[in-house]
């Protein structure tokens, strides 16, 4: 978990700094690389954390993991899309990337029964 963690925050920061940033200077170039990188690193991590919350396929993998399945297809999309100059599906892919694995599945990691609800909001939350 704390993998995860240490590949995920930077990534928060650093998809904003790409978005508000002039777009194909070597600065966006260089940034959104170690993002892509590190939100890799950040699906592939995650595939071995176990859900804890909801309903679990082999006593596993929860809803929570489709954001990891979201991050391993738009990173390399995305990728290759701008090596070959669709700039369109490299944004659009990049973009629904930061509001579903970052954004999105974010906000559900502070729900109640998760780690960092109880680290953020206190071991009361979760009954203890």
């Amino acid at each position: 978990m704390f993998l995860h963690l240490a590949t995920v925050v930077p990534c928060v920061f650093l998809g904003a700094i790409v978005f508000v940033i002039k777009k194909g200077t070597l600065v966006h170039r260089r940034i959104g690389r170690i993002y892509m990188i590190l939100m890799m690193a950040t699906a592939t991590t995650t595939l071995f954390m176990p859900a804890v919350v909801g309903p679990r396929l082999l006593d596993h993998f929860g809803f929570i993991h489709l954001f990891s399945v979201l991050t391993l297809f738009s990173v390399p999309r995305a990728y290759f899309a701008i090596r070959r100059g669709d700039t369109r599906t490299h944004q659009i892919s990049m973009i629904s990337l930061y509001a579903g694995a970052i954004v999105i599945a974010g906000a559900f990691t502070f729900m109640p029964g998760r780690y960092l609800h109880s680290l953020i909001f206190g071991m009361s939350a979760l009954g203890y």
